[in-house]
């Protein structure tokens, strides 16, 4: 079972899926609002939204502490995705043995293969799909502060510094800064991988180009919102899965590894030494 193939297809589908929900209903949202998804949550996100903005300076204001907010909530489950992310950064060499072992490409073979591949996750206490539980978690999220913003007037006729916010950044000065800040993201949790290989190189790559040109056409609040996401996501990564710490502490443990190799190299030469006397 391949890692990033599948994490490439979720991440289209969710942005897909993103576009699609995004389109979805322009119906003023209001207090008459009826339904489980309009009256209970978008027009909740939206009156939340408003007094945040009330209290704290403004509609951008509002929609920035409403990001941090929904990040700290969510924050134990990307510490869950993140310890899962390290113990696959760990098994990676592992994986990598089974899939040379396996290496035909044969419906037999293959089946072997996850078989292997599903008892290293077991023993090891991964879940492989960690990854996409926060991505899962934020979609609606997404398509609610798109909903609240676009379908409440006060939000959508919102300015916030040069932006009105339901309109796209005239200057792109927010897409650049979103895609910059998933870089900067996907950069330092690829620099704690023990083995990098082309697919994960280019996704550092491509992920925020994606995300420049799909910012360019949306409202500037879902862009400040991915821009604050993925701030305190670098921030997160720095904090739970900092690449630096991880890469000192992984050379310590080889070095102490080699180290009691060569002494154990060293005793058996001695011994040889010792019995030839």
């Amino acid at each position: 079972m391949k890692k990033h193939p599948k994490k490439v297809l979720s991440l289209l589908g969710i942005m897909s899926l993103t576009l699609f929900l995004a389109a979805c209903s322009n119906k003023p949202i209001t207090s008459h609002s009826t339904g489980i998804w309009d009256h209970y949550i978008i027009y909740n996100f939206s009156r939340f939204i408003i007094w945040l903005s009330n209290h704290f300076g403004g509609y951008g204001m509002g929609i920035i502490i409403f990001t941090i907010l929904v990040r700290i909530i969510i924050l134990p489950l990307m510490y869950y995705q993140t310890k899962s992310m390290m113990r696959m950064q760990e098994l990676a060499p592992e994986l990598k043995k089974l899939q040379q072992k396996y290496s035909s490409r044969d419906r037999e073979t293959m089946q072997k293969l996850q078989v292997e591949q599903q008892k290293l996750y077991r023993e090891a206490g991964v879940n492989p799909f960690a990854s996409m539980l926060p991505l899962i978690v934020q979609l609606p999220i997404m398509w609610a502060l798109y909903q609240a913003i676009w379908r409440t007037s006060t939000l959508r006729h919102g300015t916030f510094l040069w932006l009105q916010l339901g309109h796209p950044d005239p200057y792109y000065v927010l897409p650049i800064l979103a895609a910059l800040f998933t870089f900067i993201s996907s950069w330092l949790s690829m620099a704690s991988m023990p083995e990098k290989n082309s697919m994960s190189t280019a996704m550092t790559w491509v992920m925020p180009i994606m995300i420049f040109f799909m910012a360019l056409g949306f409202a500037s609040a879902i862009t400040l919102y991915w821009v604050v996401t993925n701030a305190f996501q670098v921030g997160q990564t720095l904090l739970l899965q900092n690449p630096f710490k991880i890469k000192r502490e992984r050379e310590a443990k080889q070095r102490a590894e080699r180290q009691r190799k060569n002494k154990i190299a060293h005793a058996k030469r001695n011994a040889l030494k010792s019995k030839r006397k």
